[in-house]
Formats: C-alpha cells, sequence, structure tokens
C-alpha cells in the first residue's frame, strides 16, 4: 500500500541524492493568474525520474541486489535506474525503444548501464525487459507501476507544498502515471483542496481515455515528439491513484508543447523536453480553469534531444506567428521580387529565405511562384502584409 509515511520516508533517503528543485515564479507567461514553475528540468539526470527509480532501489535486499536490476524506458527512467544502480554498486539492464534519443541512450550507458534497443515503442521494450527478466532473475524496476517508485516521485508533492503553502492547483505531466499519482496522493493527503490536473499528450491519451471511459485501454499507437509520455497503456496501480485523487486530464497538441518549450526558452530561459513542458502548454493554452489562481506547473525534464530542438523552435515560432511562409504567384518580369520585397520591408517583416520557381506546370509560361519564409511579429502582422501584396495586386497562393 502507498501511504504518506513511505512518501516522508522517500524524501529521507533522497535528501543527500537529489537536488530539491526551485519554485520558480513566471511573472510574464500568463496574464490572469499567477504561475509557477516546479524546475525538475533541472533534476539531476535532467528529470524528475531519478526520485522514484533511487528509492525503489534503495529498499531492495541484499539479495536482489545481487542478481541485478532491469529496467524500460524511453529514456528518463533509464537514466535515473543507471544512477541509482552505480551508486549501489548494481548491475543495471535497461531496455529502451530504437526511437530513444541518442542523448538518452548515451547518458543512461554514462551511468554505467548496459542497453539493450529495441525495435517499436515504450511499450515493446516493457516487453522485452520482461522476457529478460524471467530469463535472468533480475530485479524489475518499474518506471511507474510500483508504490516505492510512486512515493519517490511524491516527494515532489512535498516541496511543492514546503515551497508554495498557498498553491491552488498543480498541473503535471501524465505517461503511464506514476508522477502525477505520487504528487495528487502526497499533496491530497496533506491539502485535498488543492487541484491536482493531469496532461497527456493528443497523440498518446493512454490515462485520458482510460479515466473518460473508466477501465484501462490501451492504445493502438502512439504518435508524438513528446518521447517521456509516449505510453499506449497506463499502470493499474496508477490509474487507480488518478481515479481517486486527480480532479482532471486533458491532451495538448505537440504544436502547442512546442509552442510551450519556445516560451520557456525566450521569457524564462529554460531547456524542457517536451514531455515536461505538456503542463505549460496547458496553462498558457487555456486547458483548465485557472484565472485567479495561483498554479504550479511541473517541469518534469529537460532532456530533449538536440537535433530536433531547431525543429520544434521552428514549429513554436510558426504557431505564434512569429515565422510564416507564402507563396506568390508573380509576372515573370524585372522588378517584381524588389518590389515585393520593399512591400514587405515597409512593414517591418524580415526575408530569411527565397525561392523562385519558373518551372511548375500549374503557372502560365509567363509566370512564376515566388516562395518567402519571413520572421514576423504576429499573426496579426502575417496578415497585414497579406492584405498590402493583394492591394498591390499579388495573389496569395498559399
Amino acid at each position: 500500500m502507498l501511504t504518506l509515511d513511505k512518501v516522508y520516508h522517500a524524501s529521507y533517503v533522497l535528501k543527500d541524492v537529489i537536488r530539491p528543485t526551485d519554485m520558480i515564479k513566471a511573472t510574464n507567461l500568463a496574464d490572469d493568474f499567477e504561475l509557477y514553475l516546479k524546475t525538475e528540468n533541472l533534476q539531476i539526470t535532467g528529470a524528475f525520474k531519478a526520485r522514484g527509480a533511487y528509492y525503489k532501489i534503495s529498499q531492495l535486499t541484499d539479495e536482489e541486489r545481487a542478481k541485478g536490476v532491469i529496467a524500460c524506458s524511453a529514456g528518463n527512467h533509464a537514466q535515473g535506474v543507471a544512477l541509482a544502480a552505480a551508486k549501489y554498486g548494481i548491475k543495471a539492464l535497461i531496455c529502451m525503444p530504437d526511437s530513444a534519443p541518442i542523448s538518452k541512450v548515451e547518458a543512461t550507458k554514462s551511468y554505467g548501464a548496459e542497453v539493450c534497443l529495441v525495435e517499436g515503442t515504450y511499450d515493446d521494450a516493457h516487453d522485452k525487459a520482461v522476457e529478460l527478466q524471467h530469463e535472468t532473475g533480475a530485479t524489475f524496476i518499474h518506471p511507474f507501476d510500483d508504490e516505492l517508485v510512486i512515493a519517490g516521485q511524491g516527494t515532489i508533492g512535498l516541496e511543492i507544498l514546503e515551497q508554495l503553502a498557498d498553491v491552488d492547483a498543480i498541473i503535471v505531466p501524465i505517461g503511464g502515471g506514476g508522477l502525477i499519482s505520487g504528487v495528487a496522493y502526497a499533496v491530497k493527503s496533506l491539502n485535498p483542496n488543492v487541484k491536482i490536473y493531469g496532461v497527456q499528450s493528443a497523440g498518446a491519451p493512454s490515462m485520458y481515455i482510460s479515466m473518460a471511459h473508466h477501465q484501462i485501454e490501451t492504445l493502438p499507437s502512439v504518435n508524438t515528439f513528446a518521447d517521456g509520455i509516449a505510453v499506449k497503456t497506463p499502470g493499474e496501480l496508477t490509474f487507480d491513484i488518478c481515479s481517486k485523487y486527480v480532479d482532471e486530464i486533458m491532451t495538448v497538441t505537440d504544436d502547442e508543447v512546442a509552442t510551450a518549450i519556445l516560451s520557456l526558452i525566450e521569457k524564462q530561459k529554460l531547456i524542457s523536453e517536451g514531455a515536461g513542458a505538456v503542463s505549460v502548454a496547458a496553462a498558457l493554452f487555456d486547458k483548465f480553469p485557472l484565472k485567479g489562481k495561483k498554479v504550479c506547473c511541473l517541469v518534469s525534464g529537460g532532456n530533449i534531444d538536440v537535433t530536433i530542438l531547431s525543429r520544434v523552435i521552428d514549429r513554436g515560432l510558426q504557431k505564434t506567428g512569429r515565422l510564416s511562409e507564402f507563396t506568390i504567384a508573380l509576372t515573370d518580369k524585372p522588378g517584381e521580387l524588389q518590389t515585393v520585397s520593399r512591400i514587405i520591408s515597409k512593414l517591418g517583416a524580415n526575408v530569411v529565405a527565397v525561392s523562385h520557381d519558373r518551372a511548375d506546370l500549374n503557372t502560365d509560361i509567363n509566370s512564376c511562384y515566388l516562395r518567402l519564409s519571413l520572421e514576423t511579429r504576429n499573426h496579426e502582422h502575417i496578415q497585414k502584409i497579406k492584405d498590402d501584396l493583394a492591394k498591390h495586386g499579388y495573389k496569395i497562393v498559399q
């Protein structure tokens, strides 16, 4: 049974290992409510997962430690298990989906763990880990459906209440449900009036659908760049805890998450991975009733793959109207490009890329397509540019 005593014991065990992460007031992210960020992206290993993994491994018997541990993970739990195993001198084998970011795979190896890459998703890695556990007799360290792991994650809830005693609502990312289960249980046990809101990616809404249907359901597939929460089936224990202690769950799109990541970079100087930013995305895009409230968004991790960071930033810029693309039909004659450029520059936009296409079969023989990428201020600015181009007789085709 999960108890508050176990959460407090986990806090005691972790006090010399885990960093009590800062609670930062985000003064320029929200207008009609007070927004605070619980920065688990600055945690050791770059994510909250080290808490639950370390506490679970700390409670193993000498006999269990001798046989080693095995785990499955999209990346953050892997690093937590690897770190804890290294500190206790335990052999660790981690099964990870072959789609896991290289940075997370290499970080896991750097702590001394053996990594087994499995074709498919997190759930396929889980099945492989269970198979190997039966063969080796090692102790399986589940990433979320384990009461000791959940108790470890619950220490974040204790910290939030210490740092922001009058918090009204806490928004928490959900993958399999271990994080929100621990936070919700700890917080609701101490202050039942605090609202606990959960957020999933729209491309991996397993807990959202399961809660809506009042039974655990498995998704046929998941599709999101928030790899840390791309889970097809929630846990049995976590589903039960969420049913009792979580007030509401909503989903956010990848575009909304990208916007949140960009906002955290620009306005808070914080790097978050997709899974960590879903809580902020939910706050920014009004998924919950937050007006006039003191709200804590749990930024659960910062281990974003740098190879996709630029694409995420571009998507966030497009979502907010800061980056736009036009295709304009032109008469192919001297001076047209100069005229278009003059119109755009007078309105304060910056051209970052130009493509001039004469060969498109959909154009007249004496016409061409001009494709432009622009740095703009917002969607209103984009519309003003389009209107001015149209006023000068230019047809925007896309």
